[in-house]
C-alpha cells in the first residue's frame, strides 16, 4: 500500500517521525510520498526522504503560496526538484475555496504560478500532483491548454471532490485519482454538489490511488486525532466498500498505479 500524498514536513510530526513512520510500515504501508507546499516544505521534504529508504518528495507551491514568492523562486524549486527522490511536482493548482485562516490569493497569480509550474514539470520530465478546491473547471481548460506539455501519464489530481464533468475530462486525460480520509465522512462538504462515494464509484479501479494529507482529513473512527500514513488503511477499506471489490484488490490495485504515476 502506498500513501501518495501527506505533509511529514509539517510541524505535526517533529516529536514522533521515527515511530510514524514504523506504524506505517507495520500497517502495511510500503511507501510514503512527502509532498512540499512552499519552497522551505519541500526542501524539507527532499532532506527528509534522503533519510528513508521508502520515503519520497513531491515539491512544489501550493495555491496559498502563490502570492509570497521571491523572484528567482523558480530556479530554486527546479534546484530542489532535481533531487532523485524527487517523484513529481505538486502540489499545485488552484483554490477558490475562502478558509477562516487565509482569503483566496488572486485567481491570476494563481494561474500564473500553476502554469509555470506545469512548464517547469516538462523541462524536468516529471507528472504533476494537482490541487484543486472549488475550481475543477478552469484547472481542466488549463491542462488542455498545456495539454503538450503533459506526459504520457500526466500525474494525480489530489483529495479529489468536484462534479462528474470534472472527473470524466480528468479520466479523458490520462490523469489518476486520489481520494483521501473524507471518503469516510458522511454528508458533502462545504461548497460541494456530489458525494465522494459517488465520484469513488465511477471512478476505475485501475486509476484510483489512495493518500492521507496527513496530518489533516483524519478518517473516521479517528476524525479530529491528527492523521498519518498508516490510516491510508482505513482508506483503502472504504474504497473496497463502495466498489464492493476486496481490500486485497485495493490494495493491489492503488499501488500498482501509484507505481506507475510515479515511477517508483
Amino acid at each position: 500500500m502506498i500513501d501518495v500524498h501527506c505533509h511529514l514536513n509539517f510541524k505535526a510530526f517533529d516529536n514522533d517521525f521515527d515511530e510514524m513512520i514504523k506504524k506505517a510500515k507495520e500497517a502495511g504501508v510500503s511507501t510514503i510520498i512527502n509532498v512540499g507546499t512552499s519552497l522551505e516544505t519541500s526542501l524539507k521534504a527532499v532532506e527528509l526522504a534522503s533519510k528513508y529508504k521508502n520515503l519520497y518528495a513531491i515539491v512544489g507551491i501550493h495555491p496559498h503560496h502563490a502570492d509570497k514568492l521571491e523572484e528567482g523562486w523558480q530556479d530554486r524549486l527546479k534546484k530542489i526538484a532535481q533531487s532523485q527522490k524527487v517523484v513529481a511536482i505538486g502540489e499545485i493548482g488552484l483554490d477558490y475555496y475562502s478558509y477562516q485562516s487565509n482569503g483566496i490569493v488572486d485567481p491570476k497569480i494563481q494561474r500564473k504560478v500553476f502554469e509555470t509550474q506545469i512548464q517547469m514539470a516538462h523541462e524536468l520530465g516529471l507528472p504533476l500532483q494537482i490541487h484543486n478546491r472549488h475550481a475543477g473547471e478552469e484547472i481542466i481548460e488549463i491542462l488542455n491548454t498545456n495539454k503538450s506539455l503533459l506526459k504520457e501519464i500526466p500525474g494525480m489530481l489530489h483529495c479529489f471532490s468536484g462534479s462528474f464533468d470534472v472527473l470524466r475530462s480528468a479520466l479523458n486525460l490520462g490523469f489518476y485519482i486520489g481520494f483521501d480520509g473524507n471518503i469516510t465522512y458522511k454528508g458533502l462538504a462545504p461548497g460541494e454538489t456530489v458525494n465522494l462515494s459517488d465520484l469513488c464509484r465511477n471512478t476505475p479501479i485501475d486509476r484510483i490511488v489512495t493518500e492521507t494529507d496527513a496530518p489533516f482529513l483524519t478518517p473516521e473512527p479517528h476524525r479530529g486525532g491528527r492523521n498519518e500514513p498508516s490510516y491510508v488503511i482505513i482508506t483503502c477499506r472504504k474504497i473496497a466498500e463502495i466498489k464492493a471489490i476486496s481490500q486485497n484488490e485495493v490494495d493491489l490495485k492503488t499501488t500498482d498505479n501509484a507505481k506507475r504515476i510515479f515511477n517508483i
